[in-house]
């Protein structure tokens, strides 16, 4: 099993990343499909947008938003599979485009996976 986790997709890759998975539901500004090396774009494993609407990236809001977001995580859990899956065969970088590195949905995913792989 391999370690899990997340970069900004603005930031440069580094090597040895392992499988690489987009997980905002919508595209990264600025950033060219043909420029972004990626094992998958996984848009239904990312907040509703209910939710990251709700949360606004307000950090007053972080503890709830992931109370939320684990919720619908739990609810869905085809979804997340293939982050397990991958996983599981080693390591794995979750991509995000929020400018907050502490308080977005990949802090919260990376840390929901590494709870289901008993990490």
């Amino acid at each position: 099993m391999g370690p899990i986790e997340i970069r900004r997709v603005y930031d440069e890759a580094e090597d040895g990343e392992g499988a690489v998975f987009l997980v905002d539901r919508m595209w990264p500004r600025g950033v060219r499909k043909a420029d972004l090396e990626i094992d998958g774009w996984l848009r239904d494993v990312a907040p509703s947008s209910d939710l990251r609407q709700w949360f606004g990236h307000r950090p007053e809001r972080f503890a709830e938003f992931a109370e939320r977001y684990r919720r619908e995580l739990d609810e869905r859990p085809e979804a997340e599979r293939p982050l397990l899956d991958a996983a599981r065969k080693g390591r794995v970088t979750l991509l995000y485009s929020a400018r907050d590195t502490e308080h977005n949905q990949a802090v919260v995913l990376r840390d929901h996976l590494r709870d289901r792989l008993g990490e």
